[in-house]
């Protein structure tokens, strides 16, 4: 690989050599005005030997590791062009092919989710209606009674995964979509509280609000995108930090903007484990299952308010998760 940029760095080397030779003997021989148009003809190579070097090695090079980057990141399918015709123009093209091959890999991925996450939605529902019915009937007692309980809650448990599923290829397929409007983000905080605290409270969690101490402005959101957000990370603190039998709700206005967190009190994170929990599909060591993309669908919505989404353990014990919102921003809608 790289014989062709090779030999031409041989060559150019060798030929640097021969004029500081050149020039080395001119000065010896007395020659000294030959002696400086050869050095200076030398200095003169070296300058187009770097910009030559710069041009032809180093901007490729640099250009297909940001390119590298950015397919990494997820940008499947897209391809540099202005190949040259050397060996960094074929390792671009094989690049590109890669590129092309993975988005190829990947839509067929997501149209399988999709699929597959559209058929399970019929079932379940009847699997649900019918446990529901079941349960009603007075004949069905003891052990047949928890039994029927445990499928109504198991489907409810497969119906919440499909939803994520579907949610998941709605983000790869670019169906996803904000409607911004100026929102009171307390209260739509305290609604997801709302919603969601009487089944934190029967699961035996106890819940500490505290609101911001100063009035938050209004800010431009999706509210039922925003309120989709609070009820997955209540439920994850509800599921990993359940041990912790405590969950710790704030909001307060910042300098970079409002700061929603919610901390539990389980056993945290591992650290090796931290720099991937938003990744898609990544589940870690948790004992709990779920498909492993709900913080991954909670990041995109945030992102796309131009916010973030932190998660961190806890001092002491548990885990912290930070939504940060910007007060006034231009938010992405496509």
């Amino acid at each position: 690989m790289f014989n062709k940029l090779k030999i031409q760095l041989i060559f150019s080397g060798i030929a640097g050599i021969a004029l500081l030779l050149f020039g080395v003997w001119a000065a010896t021989r007395g020659l000294r005005y030959l002696a400086v148009g050869v050095m200076s003809v030398m200095c003169l190579y070296l300058i187009y030997l770097i910009l030559w070097f710069w041009r032809s090695v180093s901007d490729p090079i640099d250009s297909l590791t940001e390119f590298a980057r950015q397919i990494a990141e997820g940008s499947y399918g897209s391809k540099l062009e202005n190949i040259p015709d050397n060996e960094i123009g074929r390792l671009t093209e094989a690049i590109n092919d890669m590129s092309e091959k993975v988005a190829q890999a990947e839509k067929a991925r997501t149209d399988f989710i999709s699929q597959v996450s559209h058929e399970l939605r019929t079932p379940l529902t009847a699997i649900t209606g019918w446990a529901e019915t079941i349960a009603y009937d007075e004949a069905v007692q003891g052990d047949s009674l928890k039994g029927i309980h445990i499928i109504s809650r198991e489907a409810e448990r497969l119906t919440g995964m499909v939803t994520e599923l579907l949610e998941f290829t709605r983000i790869q397929d670019g169906r996803f979509n904000l409607r911004i409007e100026l929102i009171d983000i307390s209260a739509e905080l305290e609604d997801a509280l709302f919603t969601y605290g009487e089944l934190m409270r029967q699961a035996g969690m106890e819940i500490n609000y505290t609101p911001a101490p100063a009035e938050i402005p209004l800010i431009p959101g999706d509210p039922e995108r925003l309120k989709q957000v609070f009820l997955n990370l209540l439920d994850n603190a509800v599921n990993h930090g359940g041990d912790g039998k405590k969950v710790d709700v704030g909001i307060q206005r910042m300098d970079d903007g409002v700061h929603i967190t919610i901390r539990d009190y389980g056993h945290g994170i591992p650290e090796g484990e931290l720099p991937h929990v938003k990744e898609k599909f990544y589940k870690g060591s948790s004992r709990n299952r779920g498909t492993g993309i709900g913080l991954s669908v909670c990041d995109e919505i945030v992102t796309r308010h131009k916010g973030k989404l932190l998660v961190e353990n806890a001092p002491e014990k548990g885990c912290r998760v930070t939504v940060i919102l910007p007060l006034n921003s231009k938010t992405s809608v496509e």
